[in-house]
């Protein structure tokens, strides 16, 4: 297993957990955001499409995730790993981001 699928699997986990204990919620954000950016400089995404796609991803899915509420039950949990999940996605956007700056910024021989 590479490294960034475990990053992404701890990121699961994180998301899965935070929503179901209420003394790891409060630190939840900032470990899936670290996560986020150590696997956003970890592999960078290359090409701008698949940067284009994650960043509309961490904007898009909170807000799909909002509809989800109307479900009985469960609506609200899977509203909260949805909202978590992109708080992971939106710490890989912002690393590739950086990245991509720092390309632009520098000379391409150093």
């Amino acid at each position: 297993m590479s490294f960034n699928k475990i990053l992404t699997v701890v990121g699961l986990f994180v998301a899965i957990v935070s929503v179901f204990q209420a003394d790891f919620a409060a630190y939840s954000g900032l470990i899936l955001v670290l996560l986020g950016l150590v696997s956003g400089f970890a592999s960078p995404i290359a090409d701008m499409t698949g940067r284009m796609a994650y960043t509309v991803a961490a904007v898009a899915m909170p807000v799909v995730a909002n509809s989800l509420d109307a479900i009985p039950e469960v609506g609200g949990y899977l509203n909260a790993i949805i909202d978590n999940i992109a708080v992971m996605l939106a710490g890989v956007v912002v690393a590739n981001f950086l990245l991509a700056v720092k390309d632009s910024a520098m000379p391409s021989g150093n």
